[in-house]
């Protein structure tokens, strides 16, 4: 029995040894790749320098990202009498690189390890590699892009293992784009590795791979270049497409603008026949409004300014609101049936506004910022879709119903149909017009301050914010019918989407006036718009 004792322990003891010593072993290789690293920074050649930045990104000491980031920010230095490396920190404190603790004393004379951009380079690929592992998806994402954009072959292994683990779709991609790319870039790559490669980035169907397929090589095999060769034109005609869907999408976020700005405008037009020169300044009313809803939440509860918007909203409205009934009652009303005298005057009414505005406010622009959750863009494919636009378009969507229902459910908009249609008809059955005037004009400018809370998410907040949308506006609304909702969404749409698909093309300014020539010759052949309004006053 002692003796079965005496043979297991002295089993147990070989075998911790047998383990001890490869754990001993491992943990000592580490040091001896930064001694070795070390000593290639203190040699001051810019070839010793590349090699030692791989040693210290496989070194596992944990301070090895803060030694290549000091590297790069020209932060490493080494002493020209003893060969010892120091580093400086963000806060710029002294530390020992062989151990990263800090110095014990101060070097009489220091000389910066120096940089070339091949060396900056390799640091760059180098600080990817070591963030590809990290738990911090930001730091997971930039690594990726900044191992995509040098292209290392040292980076390929931690890359491998970062694919293998990364969950995350978008993050996945840019390292699926990165390996392949350094698949095709890297020296002595078999050639059914490289055509894999090209597949790969095929599928993905990026720019970013296009870019990675037209920097092939020139010494790659026959095989691979025409492999490559079919790869781009395949992208070429996917990105094509890709960007006509982008253009839509664009077209269809500038209607949703057109919109809000027209829709309040059509209403105004179609029921009062006034020319509202001022309507623009409803829309600037409304984005600053917006400012300084956030600019009280800023300074009072900064814990809601994720609601800054919902609070914004209703108060545009009512704000902007008030002020176009003030107008009608104020100005409008004793010139109807006069449009010379009613254009100049609201466009007077519009430059006191302005200088309003840039009294109280100053004529910089003003800063408006989104919620968390209308930050950033997502990816269906090849179109990139920013979440402040999606709400835009939205936004004017259920603006655009609630005003439906509105006119068609509820007593002001029975009795706007009916002034819109016969105003004296609608007179003598006891609806009082000039109330539903100032009622009308009151909601066609509240609709437009709506419209500057959506505008200052995307457009400078400034006295001249307005101006850029108001001929577009009366432009819709003579394009889609006076005082018709359903062609105001059609000629929204319609003047937008047309926009954007000319201007790569003709460009900005071109596509703008073939637009307005189109109008004019539209306008000759339909006086009233794609979508006329139909009723006895109307048709006289």
């Amino acid at each position: 029995m002692r003796r079965l004792f005496l043979f297991t322990l002295m089993i147990a003891w070989i075998a911790g040894v047998s383990f001890s010593l490869p754990a001993q072993a491992q943990s000592a290789q580490p040091s001896n790749k930064l001694q070795s690293a070390l000593a290639r920074l203190a040699a001051d050649s810019f070839a010793e320098t590349a090699a030692a930045i791989d040693e210290i990104a496989t070194s596992g000491v944990p301070h090895a990202a803060a030694l290549l980031d000091a590297l790069e920010q020209r932060r490493l230095s080494f002493d020209p009498a003893d060969k010892a490396i120091y580093y400086r920190d963000a806060s710029g404190k002294l530390h020992m690189a062989a151990s990263g603790d800090p110095a014990t004393k101060m070097p009489a004379d220091l000389s910066i390890v120096r940089l070339n951009t091949r060396v900056r380079s390799a640091v760059q690929a180098a600080l990817g590699g070591l963030d590809l592992l990290s738990p911090d998806m930001v730091k997971r994402r930039s690594a990726a892009s900044a191992v995509l954009k040098s292209r290392d072959p040292a980076t390929l292994p931690v890359l491998e293992t970062a694919l293998r683990q990364e969950k995350d779709a978008g993050i996945r991609s840019i390292m699926e784009v990165a390996r392949a790319s350094i698949l095709l870039a890297a020296p002595q790559v078999a050639e059914p590795d490289r055509v894999s490669a090209i597949e790969v980035l095929r599928l993905q169907g990026t720019q970013q791979a296009l870019t990675a397929l037209r920097s092939l090589p020139k010494d790659v095999s026959l095989g691979v270049r025409m492999a490559a060769e079919r790869a781009i034109k395949s992208l070429e005609h996917s990105l094509a497409l890709w960007g006509v869907v982008q253009n839509l999408w664009y077209g269809l976020s500038l209607g949703s603008v057109l919109l809000l700005a027209a829709i309040g405008l059509a209403i105004t037009f179609g029921v009062m026949g006034v020319i509202n020169m001022a309507h623009g300044e409803m829309v600037m009313i409304g984005a600053y409004t917006t400012f300084v809803v956030q600019d009280v939440i800023r300074g009072s509860a900064p814990g809601m300014f994720g609601w800054s918007l919902a609070i914004a909203i209703p108060l545009a409205f009512l704000v902007a609101g008030a002020i176009g009934v003030a107008i009608e009652r104020g100005v409008i009303r004793f010139l109807y049936g006069r449009p010379l005298e009613t254009l100049l005057a609201t466009w007077g009414v519009s430059l006191v506004l302005q200088q309003a505005v840039r009294t109280a406010f100053g004529p910089t622009n003003r800063e408006v910022g989104s919620p968390a959750f209308m930050t950033g863009a997502f990816e269906i494919g090849g179109l990139v879709i920013t979440r402040n636009r999606l709400f835009i378009v939205l936004f004017a969507a259920a603006v655009f119903i609630a005003l439906l229902l509105a006119l068609k459910h509820t007593r002001l908009g029975l009795h706007m149909r009916a002034v819109t249609q016969n105003r004296r008809m609608a007179g003598s059955m006891g609806i009082p017009t000039g109330r539903v005037d100032a009622l009308i004009f009151g909601l066609g400018s509240g609709i437009a301050g709506l419209a500057g809370v959506a505008l200052s998410q995307i457009d400078n907040v400034s006295p001249n914010l307005g101006q850029s949308y108001i001929i577009d506006s009366f432009l819709v609304v003579v394009f889609g019918g006076v005082g018709n909702l359903w062609g105001t969404l059609v000629g929204a749409l319609t003047l937008g989407i047309a926009n954007k698909l000319l201007e790569p093309w003709a460009g900005a300014v071109l596509g703008k006036i073939l637009l307005l020539i189109f109008i004019i010759v539209f306008i000759q052949k339909r006086p009233r718009g794609l979508f006329a309004l139909k009723g006895r006053a109307v048709e006289a």
